[in-house]
């Protein structure tokens, strides 16, 4: 496919609705899918050290 201007790239023939707004869920995804995963772990962490700090007041 040859493109005349950058307008015309971004169009895609009609279908750049489409294709960009796959790209744009993409990138969506895999920005967020990190920053969960780094939320969760923190949580776990948390919850680990709180369980461990209760397990060791207990046994004193």
């Amino acid at each position: 496919m040859n493109w005349v201007s950058w307008a015309e790239f971004i169009a895609l023939g009609g279908h750049g609705v489409y294709v960009w707004g796959a790209y744009g869920v993409a990138l969506v995804c895999m920005i967020a899918e990190p920053l969960m995963a780094h939320r969760r772990r923190q949580a776990a962490l948390q919850a680990a050290l709180a369980q461990a700090t209760t397990h060791n007041a207990a046994n004193c």
